[in-house]
């Protein structure tokens, strides 16, 4: 019986990567998005069975109807890949605009607790209870880059929610895992190429990996049994500048 998956933010990167991945493997995908046309673009990739839902995930209401849509035709949900995030300029905080943060804060932060919301509830009340929910951390969510406050507090803000829904989850069989990614190559981290701000006031190039090595390691975590979690992975260019930063 297939598993029926939620990916946010499906449209481009590594939305769209583990979309494919997780369609070739058997899973009902439910790509999710604000942009329909290239929800599309990424359904016409994906081998198996997919279903194209356009929605903000900051929007209450918006999220609250795309569950209801899983709930009735599936009556369950078994992998939510949290996913869905923007970024804004890089600006230190006093220059940051209030509106560059909220933005940030609304679809990183808000977008991941809706969704995460109404899937606990629906692994909570379904039969078997329970499944897994993935939250895309980021590197950021332990180091920050220079001039990334909303970036940076949004995604260490995630890993606190990774760890509450986790435990929160455990007597209802839903597991709540983080994977923190660094430098897969996708349109947002097209600038690494080009030389971005370090810690010590150099611009450098830095190296990115193929989105592929990401989409695998969800692969894998959404095929564990709820008995076992990876509460957090980190995936990242090995030659990065992250271990260590500043």
């Amino acid at each position: 019986m297939s598993k029926i998956a939620m990916v946010t933010g499906a449209g481009t990167g590594v939305g769209r990567r583990v979309s494919e991945v997780l369609s070739k493997e058997d899973f009902i995908v439910y790509l999710i998005g604000r942009r329909k046309d290239k929800l599309i673009e990424t359904q016409q990739l994906c081998t198996g069975i997919t279903e194209v839902m356009s929605c903000d995930v900051s929007d209450q209401i918006s999220v609250e109807n795309v569950f209801k849509i899983i709930e009735k035709k599936h009556d369950r949900i078994d992998v939510l890949f949290n996913n869905a995030g923007i970024g804004v300029p890089a600006q230190s905080i006093d220059e940051m605009p209030f509106e560059n943060w909220k933005s940030v804060v609304d679809i990183n932060l808000n977008g991941m607790f809706l969704c995460a919301k109404y899937a606990f509830a629906l692994m909570r009340k379904q039969n078997p209870q329970g499944g897994r929910i993935i939250n895309n951390g980021s590197v950021s969510s332990v180091t920050p880059r220079p001039g990334s406050i909303p970036y940076t507090a949004t995604k260490h803000a995630v890993t606190g929610m990774t760890k509450t829904i986790s435990l929160d989850g455990r007597k209802y069989d839903i597991a709540c895992s983080q994977i923190d990614i660094g430098n897969a190559e996708t349109p947002m981290t097209q600038r690494m190429k080009e030389g971005v701000p370090q810690a010590n006031g150099n611009m450098d190039i830095e190296p990115v990996i193929d989105s592929l090595h990401i989409a695998e390691a969800v692969l894998y975590m959404a095929n564990l049994p709820v008995t076992v979690n990876v509460l957090n992975m980190t995936v990242m260019a090995n030659k990065m500048p992250f271990v260590g930063r500043g």
